[in-house]
C-alpha cells in the first residue's frame, strides 16, 4: 500500500487548468502524491496549456482529457475543484476525500493572438503553481490548515 495521497483535480473540460495542475503537483512534489485529473465535460487537453507547461520543463503532452466518471468508486484523500462549474458538479467519492476549491480564470476562453493567448495560460499556470505549492506544504500540517475556500490567486 503506497503512502502516498491521492489527489483528484478536477475542472470542466480538463483542457488546460486541471491539466497544468496535475502536472503541476506531480513535478513540484516529487513522490509525495499520486496525482489525476479530470473533467465533468472532458474535451482535450489544449496546446496553449502544453506549451505554457513546456517551458517550466513539464510535458503535459501525452495527458488525455478524462472524464470524472473514470473515476467513480475510487478513494482519494483530496479532490480539489479549480473552476465553479466542476465543484457545483462534483460527484461524491467514497470515503472521507477532504475537498477543496479554488477557482481559477479559464486560459482556454483568452482571446486575442496565440502570443496573447499563451500569456494567459503562463498568468494562471504560475498563480496555479504557487497555490499547489502551498497546498502541499498545508498538507503535511493539520487537517484545518487545508482550508482554501477563501483563497485568492491574486492577493
Amino acid at each position: 500500500m503506497s503512502d502516498k495521497k491521492r489527489v483528484l483535480i478536477l475542472c470542466t473540460g480538463n483542457s488546460a487548468r486541471s491539466q497544468m495542475a496535475e502536472g503541476l503537483l506531480r513535478h513540484d512534489t516529487g513522490n509525495r502524491f499520486e496525482v489525476f485529473s479530470a473533467g465533468t465535460k472532458p474535451s482535450r487537453v489544449r496546446p496553449e496549456a502544453i506549451a505554457a507547461m513546456r517551458e517550466l520543463g513539464i510535458d503535459i503532452s501525452q495527458h488525455r482529457s478524462k472524464s470524472v466518471d473514470e473515476f467513480a468508486g475510487q478513494h482519494f484523500d483530496y479532490v480539489i475543484t479549480v473552476c465553479d462549474n466542476a465543484k457545483e458538479s462534483c460527484p461524491i467519492f467514497p470515503g472521507h476525500a477532504t475537498r477543496i476549491h479554488q477557482s481559477f480564470e479559464d486560459p482556454a476562453l483568452a482571446q486575442g493572438s496565440e502570443t496573447e493567448r499563451l500569456a494567459v495560460f503562463r498568468r494562471v499556470r504560475d498563480e496555479m503553481r504557487q497555490y499547489f505549492r502551498d497546498f502541499a506544504t498545508a498538507s503535511n500540517s493539520t487537517p484545518s490548515s487545508l482550508d482554501y475556500s477563501t483563497h485568492s490567486p491574486r492577493s
